[in-house]
């Protein structure tokens, strides 16, 4: 599985201007959000102070199977979206670098 670095921020013209609405819509959305934790495919998330904003750490066999989880956010929220390594792929890339170089 591969691992992505996921930023995200709310889309302010979908921000319900009616509190009790918007209560509504951030519990659910939370919800949402443990469920992802709950099933191992989030395995990090938070969210800015501010609240407009946040990151996860999402694993994904690919880059469209973590699209095809991201779509049930839009049009609430945008993304921008890292692969990232674990430090033992950082380490055996340096050494397949190193390895290749002495060639």
């Amino acid at each position: 599985m591969s691992k992505f670095y996921v930023k995200w921020w709310l889309e302010p013209t979908k921000v319900p201007v009616d509190v009790e609405q918007r209560v509504k819509g951030w519990l659910q959305m939370l919800e949402m959000v443990k469920a992802d934790l709950n099933a191992g495919v989030t395995k990090d998330w938070g969210m800015a102070a501010g609240g407009d904003y946040g990151y996860s750490i999402s694993e994904a066999a690919n880059e469209a199977e973590l699209f095809t989880r991201l779509l049930k956010w839009i049009p609430y929220a945008h993304f921008e979206v890292v692969p990232v390594l674990t430090v033992d792929q950082a380490t055996e890339s340096v050494k397949k670098a190193v390895a290749s170089a002495k060639k």
